[in-house]
């Protein structure tokens, strides 16, 4: 985990702290953004206070904000610069163990 954060917690809330500084930046009264993502204010509220949201709510807030392009750079796989690294990659699971 990175260092900024030391719990899952921490990065909603930091999340949380940005969509709000943006929110901000646009001008936008959180009954404005609610509106514009279509969430319902009491979840916009509880997401700028708590980081606490789902991740629908939150994706819906990022495209309102025009903020989405960080999704894409997440969980995105690890890309080779050689051909030693393709070799050396563990080989792509189709599925997990059982424990």
């Amino acid at each position: 985990m990175s260092p900024l954060f030391e719990s899952p917690a921490d990065i909603c809330r930091a999340l949380a702290e940005r969509a709000r500084a943006a929110r901000l930046a646009a001008n936008l009264s959180q009954q404005g953004l609610a509106e514009r993502s279509g969430v319902s204010l009491g979840t916009l509220k509880r997401f700028e206070r708590s980081g606490a949201a789902s991740l629908e709510a939150v994706a819906r807030i990022a495209l309102a904000l025009r903020m989405e392009a960080g999704f894409e750079k997440l969980f995105q796989p690890p890309r080779f610069t050689s051909l030693d690294d393709v070799i050396a990659a563990p080989r792509k699971r189709q599925r997990g163990t059982k424990t």
